[in-house]
């Protein structure tokens, strides 16, 4: 989003994506960390699934900075990449860059579903996991804050950056043309998911 929201020329709204995204993506990695570390130090993410009983909070921190990345409406993700998306449609310059564009935020939709699917939902396939990783402050502390942060990093960063409301008019087709090609990208992702086992 930040290259394809310079090579429209919004460079500011490059920059604020860049803060945005700097926050729940830092988060997004210390949790997968905290997975990791907690799985028996495997990578590999087949070997997960029903992490959530053993890391609820870590569950519900990288679920936040998934479903920020995402987009969701008042999270980080949303304030940014909400408005390159709305100023790209306004501004239409073509009805291929505008499919390019929607079919990237469905990828993006795609595998961070596929992220939290595979590691909370399902049967734990790994070797014995440490929940001991939870009652460490060392690495639950940044988490804890970096979600604060990335729930109200939005609001604030577009308040100091854009202090005149930018007002933006779409057709109707536009406005659900996001919602439309994220609810593709989840099917995709649960018709992959159903083919894999």
């Amino acid at each position: 989003m930040m290259m394809f929201s310079i090579s429209l020329g919004l460079f500011e709204l490059a920059f604020f994506h860049l803060l945005t995204h700097a926050l729940f993506k830092a988060l997004l990695f210390l949790c997968a960390g905290i997975l990791i570390h907690g799985a028996g130090n495997t990578q590999d993410i087949r070997s997960f699934g029903g992490l959530s009983l053993n890391f609820p909070l870590v569950t519900v921190c990288m679920n936040l900075a998934n479903l920020s990345l995402c987009g969701v409406p008042f999270l980080a993700g949303f304030y940014s990449k909400d408005l390159i998306v709305e100023l790209a449609c306004q501004y239409s310059w073509g009805v291929f860059i505008l499919c390019m564009m929607f079919i990237c935020l469905s990828l993006t939709v795609l595998y961070s579903v596929r992220l939290t699917y595979l590691s909370f939902v399902g049967v734990y396939n790994g070797g014995p996991s440490i929940s001991v990783c939870e009652s460490d402050y060392s690495l639950i502390g940044p988490v804890v804050i970096l979600s604060f942060v990335s729930l109200i990093s939005g609001p604030i960063l577009s308040w100091l950056s854009f202090p005149a409301p930018v007002l933006i008019f779409l057709p109707v087709f536009l406005k659900w043309a996001a919602l439309l090609f994220v609810s593709i990208s989840l099917l995709v992702m649960l018709s992959l998911q159903r083919l894999a086992y």
